[in-house]
């Protein structure tokens, strides 16, 4: 009966769930028998990938405008009538898988994560999920609103960062304290969808039985290599390792700036008063110069790259109702990755678009595997990211096919590299703001208390910055980062990832094509291999421990060095 589904999920994602069901029903009555057990998962596999793409081509088409209230209604709708009554049918399919006993190679990973899903499957909570997805749409219409007047124009909060970069501190000022004033208007709203969020993570929690909202979130994660005490260490490294680095990092900028203290909007400007990285000026630009940079790091990642601009997988320009961020999703039936960020023309689009491309080459390289392979490690996917950003780096001159002269790419790899050192402190107030959200559930859903924490937490993590006189705007800064809300307990993976990210770089630089190489190999696992597994294959450890993180640091602050020497 399966051989009658559509080919590509274009259809699919219209039909409704009468047309949808009868396929569930052919797969669950069907008599399952050694002889038969591939067919059956591929069956299953084929009728998992269309389901999955309708739901990722639905979000696309709304986080693209979200404005757009026909493409909100279908996603709505999927959200309500298909989404819900999929998850139990593929329950039902993962009970009658595991009942069988039959174990495929290769399909120890998969069966694992069955069982735990299996295990945590509520029926009540899948229009708890729905709900979750509905909130999650809800906080990226505000954010995707915020608009302020700037220089007689309409502009997007994002579309003011190039600001951030110019030399003139008042008009970095000017800008910065009009953002903040835009994002405090919204602060009662997203406090109220706050309640909401955390009143349905407590039911889910307490409909599977749970201790808490982390517990049944570290299963819904698949998070079976380590526990919430690695990251409380991974969070003491950082202390001890790079939150003194990061100090160091932010006063050779106050001195070379030449200001009394630093502040918030004097963090993006080149600290020697060179005039901002402006890369590109259109997105055709940004396109092809990150597509000569894949070229010359791998040619498949060349080939993969030219594949998504011939076939319009890419969404790259911020305007105004776009959903913030970034992100690379795959179709899984069609086999192709998507990307959609919001470019407004300085550095950071180029290493978000390097990152973003590590996601699509990961996508490609597992695009053939069973729909069971598919789900992957999100720290591990990261590496794939983060990686690519470093591999990537030599080729942002222009005789590398890149944006800049030798001067302004050397300019441009500090700065990536202080940022990423940087990212470690935050990445740990994120996620320890988290950890302390679902550890205290009750004292998190007052919002104050909310603010209050975060801003504890930031002093721990985060010296360096004054931000005397702006003590609202610090403390509602967990509003502002939509993994909070949206992701939750989604962030500790690009700490784990970044680390595991400089080492494999830090390979390429003994032996650049064996690591290349290697760093090819595990993309093709997909999800079949554990997590340590899946780092090791690729050069690097899954780790926590200072050691290592130390000497991450040390390789960074060396290259930084030299590369500061050419400036």
């Amino acid at each position: 009966m399966l051989s009658s589904l559509p080919q590509t999920a274009q259809e699919f994602k219209d039909w409704s769930w009468s047309q949808i069901d009868p396929y569930f029903a052919d797969l669950l009555k069907r008599p399952m028998t050694e002889a038969n057990l591939n067919d059956w998962l591929l069956d299953w596999s084929q009728l998992g990938k269309l389901l999955d793409e309708a739901y990722w081509r639905l979000y696309v088409a709304h986080t693209i405008d979200t404005t757009d209230q026909d493409a909100e209604r279908r996603y709505t709708v999927f959200l309500d009538e298909i989404r819900p009554r999929a998850k139990s049918k593929e329950q039902k399919l993962k009970e009658k898988f595991l009942a069988s006993g039959f174990s495929p190679p290769d399909f120890d990973v998969p069966l694992r994560n069955m069982r735990a899903q299996a295990n945590m499957f509520r029926e009540a909570n899948q229009p708890l999920l729905s709900q979750e997805l509905k909130l999650s749409s809800e906080y990226d219409k505000i954010i995707g609103a915020q608009t302020v007047q700037w220089e007689g124009q309409e502009v997007t909060l994002l579309q003011l960062q190039p600001v951030y970069q110019e030399i003139d501190r008042d008009r970095r000022e000017r800008a910065w304290h009009l953002a903040a004033e835009r994002q405090l208007a919204d602060r009662e709203v997203i406090n109220g969808l706050w309640a909401n969020f955390l009143s349905v993570r407590r039911q889910l929690a307490i409909n599977t039985e749970l201790l808490d909202y982390r517990a049944f979130r570290w299963i819904e994660l698949l998070r079976f290599d380590y526990t919430p005490e690695d990251c409380f260490q991974f969070h003491q490294a950082i202390e001890e390792v790079v939150v003194p680095v990061a100090k160091i990092i932010y006063e050779k900028r106050r001195r070379r700036l030449g200001v009394k203290t630093l502040r918030p909007w004097d963090l993006e400007v080149d600290p020697l008063g060179k005039p901002p990285l402006r890369p590109f000026s259109t997105i055709e630009e940004l396109e092809s110069k990150v597509a000569t940079m894949f070229q010359s790091v791998d040619p498949h990642f060349g080939e993969y790259f030219e594949t998504m601009r011939r076939e319009g997988l890419l969404d790259l320009d911020n305007h105004m109702g776009k959903a913030p961020g970034g992100y690379c999703t795959i179709f899984a039936a069609t086999q192709r990755p998507f990307i959609s960020m919001n470019a407004v023309g300085i550095h950071d689009d180029v290493q978000t678009l390097l990152h973003e491309g590590g996601h699509a080459f990961h996508d490609f390289e597992r695009s053939h595997l069973l729909f069971h392979h598919l789900e992957i490690p999100l720290e591990f996917a990261e590496v794939a990211s983060m990686s690519m950003e470093l591999l990537a780096a030599p080729y942002l001159a222009k005789d590398g096919g890149g944006f800049y002269n030798p001067e302004d790419a050397a300019r441009a790899r500090v700065e990536h590299l202080e940022r990423s050192l940087l990212f470690w402190p935050y990445m740990a107030v994120v996620d320890a703001f988290q950890h302390w959200i679902y550890e205290n559930h009750d004292a998190a859903s007052d919002p104050a208390n909310c603010d209050a924490k975060w801003v504890e937490i930031w002093e721990r993590f985060m010296p360096g910055v004054d931000w005397s006189g702006l003590e609202q705007e610090r403390m509602t800064g967990w509003q502002r980062k939509p993994h909070i809300h949206d992701s939750p307990f989604y962030y500790v993976e690009y700490g784990l990832a970044q680390l595991g990210a400089v080492q494999v770089w830090r390979n390429s630089l003994n032996d650049r094509a064996s690591a290349i190489a290697a760093y090819r190999m595990p993309l093709s696992l997909g999800g079949s291999a554990p997590l340590p597994h899946l780092f090791s294959t690729a050069g690097a450890r899954f780790t926590f421990d200072a050691g290592t993180l130390s000497m991450s640091v040390d390789l960074m602050q060396k290259t930084i060095t030299d590369l500061e020497a050419s400036l």
